[in-house]
């Protein structure tokens, strides 16, 4: 999995972006729970780029450079 570009990203697209990965955690927790899930490196992968998102949004917000 390539890794996504969250730097180039505007405010915007980083809620929508955060609100879709927040959708696939949950999800994957959902299946994990009931046995389902057959990658479960994808939940950490997904975790941390739920953090790479909010962190971002957090640079952006405070206007600093990175």
């Amino acid at each position: 999995m390539a890794k996504p570009k969250f730097k180039e990203l505007t405010a915007d697209q980083l809620d929508d972006e955060l609100l879709k990965l927040k959708k696939e955690q949950f999800n994957l927790r959902f299946r994990k729970a009931t046995n389902q899930v057959e990658n479960t490196a994808q939940i950490r992968q997904v975790r941390r780029d739920v953090a790479r998102v909010m962190t971002m949004q957090k640079q952006k917000a405070t206007g600093a450079k990175s």
